[in-house]
């Protein structure tokens, strides 16, 4: 199943961050692009979220000097921007894979691409990971810990369905009873002629 190597991945992501566990450490893809290009974007999806995760939290320390939390809202931004070009690198990828399936007649489009609840996924996989962290505290007290466990109790079958749903849809486009198109984002505020304040610096 997709879901089953798309989890996988992700889970391999985490671990891997949290070896070193610092938000500006290397990045290599162990997953070359010409042989296993799936599984080179999941990685990659992967890493960029899990990052921007840790720059999210970083950024809401009240003690944070301003000028390093306006350098990291341009971080968090451009990786916005990656984390939206990855995702429509993913449903590519879709596209070419289903090009030559011919939809039936009843076939109906989802209400989101195939990447966008993957992305989704990867973002689960990151919940899970750190309230399972939240769990083993040991300088949490037990209704935190028992609120966590119930909290981490959903979010793993949140995982289980999701995982589901999405196998479900590469299915039924498989099948021809349902299709796909992408919609481009078109996010507006990093262009220079679409957003009014960065037009009016040119």
């Amino acid at each position: 199943m997709f879901s089953d190597k798309a989890n996988t991945i992700f889970q391999e992501v985490i671990n891997k961050y949290h070896e070193i566990n610092t938000v500006d450490q290397n990045f290599t893809n162990p997953y070359k692009e010409q042989d296993q290009l799936i599984e080179h974007l999941l990685y990659r999806k992967s890493w960029i979220d899990t990052v921007q995760w840790h720059y999210e939290d970083i950024i809401r320390d009240p003690q944070i000097d301003p000028v390093s939390a306006l350098k990291l809202k341009r971080q968090i931004d451009a990786s916005n921007q990656d984390r939206t070009d990855m995702v429509e690198y993913i449903d590519s990828y879709f596209l070419e894979k289903y090009n030559d399936i011919s939809a039936k007649a009843t076939a109906t489009i989802n209400s989101e691409s195939p990447a966008w609840a993957v992305d989704r996924l990867s973002i689960l996989a990151l919940k899970i990971f750190h309230m399972e962290e939240e769990t083993q505290r040991n300088d949490a007290s037990s209704e935190h810990i028992e609120k966590c466990n119930d909290k981490l109790t959903i979010l793993l079958e949140q995982r289980e369905d999701l995982s589901s749903a999405i196998d479900q849809l590469l299915k039924d486009i498989e099948s021809g009873d349902k299709y796909m198109k992408v919609y481009k984002q078109m996010k507006m505020y990093n262009d220079d002629e679409l957003n009014p304040i960065l037009r009016k610096k040119n």
